[in-house]
């Protein structure tokens, strides 16, 4: 197993499956994430969003899910900067291939723009939900105080437009970089690319605008 991953490393085209598939797993737990946070909305009082976070805080599995997420994320951005840094180097005068699949985009011009600011905003997230947390501390309650104030909301909506923007291509580009790139695919592909951008910003958006502007005070 550890060789398989050493041979993929070191080829060009086994670090473009792995940057893939990692950021699909990360797609997959961003829904996921997505899905178990939309019951802050559930109550006025945060009771239901309370036990959700509990349930999942007192999960002894957390921390090994915690360290996979990690690791996903690690690959994913490394390989990925290593990725970019080689076609940089090959191609002096510019990204010719980018017109085969179509035209380049803001998201493929920005990639890695904006995944350097998701990692900030992942930062950020975990200072302020995971590690800044206690015992004692109620999560809605904590998730209202630092989304009310104009500096953590404006942080976590210019975190969350880089998500949209890098997602609006990573999703369609993974895909076919893991083979469906056919024609007949293509568009559909585009179209599912971009509507889960969409609903993922817009839905983890609700959060910083509901709260700062009162919707959910």
């Amino acid at each position: 197993m550890l060789s398989w991953l050493t041979r993929t490393a070191r080829s060009s085209i086994g670090r473009k499956a792995v940057v893939a598939l990692t950021g699909l797993a990360l797609i997959g737990f961003l829904v996921v994430h997505l899905a178990g946070n939309m019951t802050f909305f559930a109550d006025s009082d945060g009771a239901t969003f309370d036990a959700y976070a509990d349930t999942i805080g007192n999960n002894p599995l957390l921390p090994l899910a915690e360290i996979g997420l990690v690791v996903l994320f690690l690959v994913h951005m490394g390989l990925a900067v290593r990725l970019t840094l080689e076609n940089k180097k090959a191609r002096s005068k510019g990204y010719m291939v980018s017109k085969a699949h179509g035209g380049r985009t803001p998201g493929s011009r920005t990639m890695i723009f904006t995944g350097v600011i998701v990692l900030l905003f992942v930062i950020l997230h975990l200072a302020h939900f995971r590690l800044q947390k206690g015992d004692d501390v109620s999560m809605a309650s904590l998730v209202r105080f630092e989304l009310s104030r104009p500096l953590g909301a404006g942080a976590y909506v210019v975190g969350l437009l880089a998500l949209g923007l890098h997602l609006s291509h990573g999703f369609q580009s993974s895909l076919q970089t893991l083979g469906l790139n056919h024609p007949k695919y293509t568009p559909l592909v585009k179209v599912l690319g971009y509507g889960l951008a969409g609903l993922l910003t817009v839905g983890f958006l609700l959060f910083p605008l509901t709260i700062f502007f009162g919707g959910n005070s």
